[in-house]
């Protein structure tokens, strides 16, 4: 940077004419929003392979957008890698169904937190996208609320928009000719909040973001990396708006945004100054990655009706609105947790099971340890994974030792010892859970199984299996569970 420019430490932002805003995308913890397939990411092999070209076409004014025909010059070609838990919906063989309506209550409240107002008639949107990340060459997505607002210690942020649309393919590889994709994240729900240009500074910016975050994980969405993307719009006085995309970590918004500043001045003062969305590198800097797109890739989804938000939704997402994160805090800070342990129960949302287990044996301090210090101990101690630990220390497994505390069958200075050779195998007996009626919980399972699958016909084993899975996992074995699907599916 030339001496004569000032350091971003003391720009004055007001001066250089800085307006921002945010887009926030979020996963939410359901299905899929146009079809029953689970939300499941795979790591094994794919059960087959897709290859496909995509082309440009129209959008709703009969124009074809800039950034899809910047696509499209490239002249690459996709292959789609699908599993069993994959349909044809996502495969762009069969028309999308009717949307998740578990996925809209939960946009809705997230609309309602945010202060916004709901959109009682919409129409779900094509989004045309070309870079292969979509089979169908667009991505569904359908405006349910405006005209939010959220307040910051440096004042109130508008919420312009409020979307509900479909995740995009995920990335495994890419060369010049080809690039590769796989469909387990293809059609996942996905909140999309885009703030008003209201944002004044990077620290702003980063506020607003953890505000928006903190809002979102009091809802049902999903955690980890990943999971949640953040973009970040800016232009400065006589320069043009940039989109930098990219950000998992909230902490580089600051410093990224004070790079891709000192670069938009830089072109300003020489009169290069052009409208593109850039992709953020780990060091703050940006690189272009492609022109930005304006209106002309949105046209209306022929394939679905126009989607009606009745009072009556709006009323039943109002009645389950979930606690604020910070409401939640002082909740647990009545238990006479400290900010340390209530961080990591947010962090391993273990919010629900603390709950719980304080009913069973008021020790907040003790069921803490439980919950989140021994499991890491045991991990480390024996070179396992915390994954592995968590599943042979479940819910049931936890709750059995703290009865067993309880009626001073065990002392509270033998439980880190217990749940090591819980662990490791060890059959231990005398835990209450353990004396849990086996017969009873698959059968449990079993009922499951059957109303699933008279809910949802017509999936393969394997996608049954994953959604069973993931309500009873670490209690019964996928074998187990493999064996009753396979009396059921014909």
């Amino acid at each position: 940077m030339n001496a004569e420019n000032k350091n971003n430490e003391e720009l004055n932002y007001s001066e250089i004419g800085l307006k921002s805003g945010l887009e926030i995308h979020q996963q939410l913890d359901t299905s899929k929003l146009f079809c029953n397939c689970p939300s499941l990411l795979r790591k094994d092999e794919p059960s087959f392979k897709v290859k496909r070209k995509l082309h440009a076409v129209a959008g709703e004014f009969g124009q074809v957008d800039v950034a899809v025909s910047h696509e499209m010059e490239k002249g690459k070609e996709f292959l789609y890698q699908g599993y069993d838990t994959n349909c044809l919906v996502e495969l762009d063989e069969e028309p999308p169904h009717q949307i998740n309506q578990e996925a809209l209550e939960i946009a809705l409240q997230i609309a309602i937190l945010l202060n916004c107002k709901i959109i009682p008639i919409t129409q779900i949107m094509r989004k045309t996208v070309l870079d292969g990340s979509n089979t169908s060459g667009f991505q569904r997505t359908v405006l349910i609320a405006r005209d939010g607002w959220l307040e910051t210690n440096f004042g109130k942020v508008g919420i312009d928009t409020i979307c509900l649309e479909e995740d995009s393919a995920r990335i495994i590889d890419k060369s010049e000719k080809i690039s590769i994709y796989r469909l387990d994240r293809l059609g996942i729900p996905l909140v999309e909040i885009a703030t008003a240009p209201d944002i004044k500074s990077p620290e702003q910016a980063k506020e607003t973001a953890l505000l928006i975050g903190d809002i979102l994980r009091s809802c049902k969405v999903k955690r980890g990396i990943g999971t949640i993307r953040q973009d970040v719009n800016l232009s400065v006085k006589g320069g043009k708006r940039i989109e930098l995309k990219g950000f998992q970590d909230i902490r580089n918004i600051e410093i990224a945004m004070k790079k891709e500043i000192e670069r938009q001045m830089e072109l300003v003062k020489n009169g290069k100054s052009v409208a593109e969305v850039r992709n953020v590198l780990p060091n703050g800097t940006s690189e272009f990655l492609r022109p930005m797109p304006g209106a002309a890739r949105m046209y209306p989804e022929t394939d679905l009706p126009i989607l009606k938000i009745s009072r009556d939704i709006i009323n039943e997402a109002k009645k389950k609105l979930p606690k604020l994160r910070t409401e939640t805090e002082k909740d647990f800070k009545k238990f006479g947790l400290g900010e340390e342990m209530i961080k990591l129960l947010f962090k391993y949302n273990k919010m629900e099971e603390f709950r719980e287990m304080i009913s069973i044996f008021n020790n907040s301090q003790l069921v803490a340890k439980i919950l989140l210090v021994y499991p890491k101990e045991i991990a480390s101690k024996n070179n396992l994974k915390i994954e592995y630990v968590d599943e042979r220390l479940n819910k049931d497994v936890i709750s059995g030792i703290l009865e067993d505390i309880k009626k001073n069958r065990v002392k509270e200075s033998e439980i880190k010892n217990l749940m090591n050779r819980i662990v490791l195998g060890e059959e231990i007996s005398g835990i209450s859970s353990e004396k849990a009626d086996a017969d009873e919980l698959m059968s449990e399972i079993e009922d499951k199984i059957r109303k699933t699958i008279e809910k949802i016909p017509g999936l393969s084993e394997h996608a049954y299996m994953g959604i069973i899975m993931k309500e009873f996992g670490g209690k019964v074995s996928g074998k187990e569970v493999m064996e009753i699907i396979k009396r059921y599916v014909k």
